[in-house]
């Protein structure tokens, strides 16, 4: 802990005492006995937690609190899971209270615990382990005292589901030292006399200290031993026991118990009276498709003078129709032929009508190629004269001449030559090389 120098303040003093308290102790487990108690208003709950020696005061938060299952009184020795702290305005020590039981059950939880592991390593609690449950038991075997308000439910829900199922109950205690053993001892004799198909272990919810019988290893190997399938309904949904884990089957209570026992015969009910509709109405199908069979059948019920003289008339029928269309067939082809011949003569070509129109084009396609010609030489005549025009010999011819540096590029400004240099002149009889004597832009060039 880092102290600041220097004076420091009592609330600071308190904050850093606190600070470190909280960060020091872990959370435990600390056991005594509850005085002092006093719920505000708020919910919360303060008391003192003390024993022979010493005394701590302690506060219970109200979103703690409501998860307690019993009324907190002074005199209770309980065990508490607590956070050393430091209410700081006041300066005074105090727990935190996390979570609280009553004395002795945390014993209770370790050796439900141990077992548990126990069992679970030995394969008690395997699901392949499990036997499968009568779909539709006979009669059913009920492990629960006689005068607890469990076995009433089971019975009535029993009676309401399935009728006609008998329940056979085993009484025993299911709560106490001998608890245990009485609860073995009827699982097994259930097991000896073999007369029902299932077997319910039922009793009501309670704390664990009244369900503990049903944690004890000797009723865990009776259920396991047993050649009954078995289901489990001991407590509430919320309690779980070593008897809900070796049972066949785990149910939430023990009405949810019997419930399973007799889901069979409940679903049967429905399934029942389903199939008895489906097989109505597969009957009444059957009976109008057969129905109409027959009189499929009836209508082919023809005595055999009637079959002949319909087959008659119908044989006549069918002649005159034979007949009538082998003569519209005759009659159409013949309008087709005769359409024909028409059609021919028509198209025949009439030569002598266009003879002499043949001969007046032929005259006027002579004439129109002779002046075509004519056309094409005079245009031709103009080119070649417009070519002879061009024709750089002839100017050449008449004094001109071509001017090339020594790159044979044509020289045609006297600002791109330069004094002393030799120039090509292709004239229009040869070719001459001359020197730059003077060069003036603008004037006539003078070389030899």
């Amino acid at each position: 802990m880092t102290v600041p120098p220097g004076v420091v303040s009592i609330s600071e003093l308190n904050r850093l005492a606190r600070q470190s308290l909280e960060r020091e102790f872990p959370l435990l487990w600390v056991a005594g006995e509850i005085s002092n108690l006093t719920r505000a208003a708020s919910g919360h709950y303060y008391f003192s937690l003390k024993d022979e020696a010493a005394q701590a005061r302690c506060v219970m938060f109200r979103s703690r609190a409501q998860s307690i299952p019993w009324q907190l009184e002074n005199g209770q020795q309980v065990e508490a899971r607590v956070l050393v702290s430091l209410y700081e305005p006041r300066g005074e020590f105090q727990l935190n209270i996390e979570a609280l039981r009553r004395a002795g059950l945390g014993r209770l939880f370790e050796a439900f615990a141990r077992l548990k592991i126990q069992l679970a390593e030995e394969g008690l609690f395997a699901p392949e382990r499990k036997r499968p449950l009568p779909r539709f038991p006979l009669q059913v075997g009920i492990i629960s005292s006689p005068r607890a308000a469990a076995l009433r439910d089971v019975l009535a829900t029993v009676r309401r589901r399935a009728p006609h199922l008998s329940a056979i109950v085993y009484p025993t205690l299911v709560q106490g030292d001998s608890a245990a053993g009485n609860i073995a001892n009827a699982i097994a004799l259930a097991g000896q006399r073999k007369e029902c198909d299932l077997l319910l272990i039922v009793r009501g919810g309670g704390s664990i200290e009244d369900l503990w019988a049903f944690n004890e290893e000797i009723v865990a190997r009776a259920i396991v031993a047993s050649p009954l399938p078995t289901i489990s309904g001991v407590g509430h949904e919320t309690d779980t026991t070593i008897c809900d884990y070796v049972s066949d089957l785990r149910a939430a209570t023990p009405t949810a118990a019997a419930e399973l026992a007799t889901q069979g015969w409940h679903e049967a009910t429905d399934e029942v009276a389903d199939l008895g509709r489906s097989l109505e109405r597969a009957m009444q199908y059957r009976v109008a498709w057969e129905q109409q069979r027959l009189d499929h059948l009836a209508l082919r019920l023809v005595h055999p003078a009637t079959q002949l003289a319909h087959l008659r008339n119908r044989l006549a029928l069918l002649d005159a129709r034979l007949d009538a269309s082998l003569h519209r067939g005759l009659r159409r082809h013949r309008d087709r032929l005769n359409q024909t011949a028409l059609g021919l003569r028509r198209s025949f070509p009439r030569v002598d009508r266009h003879s002499g129109h043949v001969g007046l084009l032929a005259q006027r396609l002579r004439a129109a190629l002779r002046s075509q010609q004519q056309q094409r030489w005079n245009a031709l005549d103009n080119i070649a004269a417009a070519l002879e025009h061009l024709n750089p010999t002839a100017t050449l011819a008449r004094g001109f001449s071509i001017v090339r540096n020594e790159a044979g590029q044509v020289i045609t400004n006297a600002a791109d030559l330069q004094t002393g240099q030799v120039l090509n002149l292709h004239l229009a009889q040869g070719e001459a090389d001359a020197t730059v004597l003077a060069a003036r832009p603008g004037h006539r060039s003078i070389a030899t």
